[in-house]
């Protein structure tokens, strides 16, 4: 049994689209005769059609004037409604010609966190666009990927978590490597961080693990100083301060700054380290060897063209450290 569709009210008490588009030249141009020559019509199909409109909202839209016309109040009203909607429609027609002119275009939807993505993808998308021109890449930041906005289904996560949620795949990518940073300049100044022993006593740039829960685990200073048989416990009453921030970035621009020793994680960092901005004031460091990093991706994706030419790419930028 079909169930008959109720009656749109809305759509049933829709004026003429042809009306309101004569209605539109008229009070444009305030001239029957340019509104005609614009639409290509006669004076009189634009006459006739703003009389159905003004016979269908029960009011006169022009006052007549010899051959000029003016707008009533009830037509100044609906030409700044009925002008907006034409003009939108215009657009959207416009853009989906243009879309249709285009060569199809595949567009990736990646979740990473913001450190990532300012300190790793941000150096790195050039080369990825200049290759793959074709390709149009959504990017979503996130240091809770447990709880992405609904409806939101990236078509890749890089995260540290093999698994997320059903429907994903995972391709192990790298262990984490941890090591002090800071500028050559704040070395220069401050010859004692090339030690352990002093370099705890100094000015610190820790990162907290507010905010951070569903990132994977948490190395700060004292979890990297206690892996090397060190404790903060141990700084004098009168060393310099520990600033403590749950934003990496803001940490990574700080000691860009010379305001003192940060952690800093490898393939975040290396860029930074290569263009000699950043220096490893001691060779000491950590490598997480029982955890990864991860490219989750969903497994509609796998034969897909664009993720697979995306996936060789990312892939790619981890040669040394790639494990599977």
């Amino acid at each position: 049994m079909t169930i008959p569709t109720a009656p749109d009210q809305t759509l049933i008490r829709m004026p003429s689209l042809r009306a309101v588009r004569s209605f539109v030249a008229a009070a444009k141009y305030l001239n029957f005769t340019r509104a005609a020559e614009s639409l290509c019509v006669t004076q009189a199909a634009i006459s006739r059609q703003i009389r159905e409109l003004e016979d269908h909202l029960g009011t006169p839209l022009f006052t007549r004037t010899g051959r000029s016309v003016e707008l009533t109040p009830a037509g100044s009203i609906f030409f700044d409604a009925a002008q907006l909607s034409f003009l939108n429609i215009a657009q959207a027609a416009d853009r989906i010609r243009r879309e249709q002119a285009r060569p199809a275009r595949r567009q990736l939807t990646v979740c990473c966190s913001p450190a990532f993505s300012a300190l790793w993808m941000a150096s790195r998308l050039p080369s990825f666009f200049s290759a793959n021109p074709d390709i149009d890449l959504n990017l979503v930041t996130t240091q809770n990927f447990l709880s992405l906005d609904p409806g939101l289904k990236p078509d890749l996560f890089i995260t540290k978590m093999s698994r997320l949620r059903e429907g994903y795949l995972s391709v192990a990518l790298f262990h984490d490597e941890i090591f002090p940073i800071c500028t050559p300049r704040y070395l220069r100044d401050h010859p004692e961080v090339a030690s352990l022993d002093t370099m705890r006593d100094g000015t610190l740039l820790n990162l907290t693990p507010y905010g951070r829960s569903q990132v994977a685990e948490h190395v700060d200073w004292s979890v990297w100083l206690s892996m090397h048989g060190m404790s903060l416990d141990q700084r004098p009453a009168d060393a310099p301060h520990v600033f403590n921030a749950n934003d990496y970035n803001l940490l990574i621009e700080m000691v860009l700054s010379d305001q003192g020793v940060a952690l800093g994680w490898g393939h975040l960092v290396e860029h930074l380290l290569r263009q000699g901005r950043l220096v490893r004031p001691v060779n000491e460091q950590i490598v997480l060897n029982d955890t990864h990093h991860y490219l989750l991706y969903r497994e509609e994706c796998e034969n897909d063209e664009a993720f697979e030419r995306f996936k060789r790419w990312f892939t790619a930028q981890f040669p040394e450290r790639q494990v599977a």
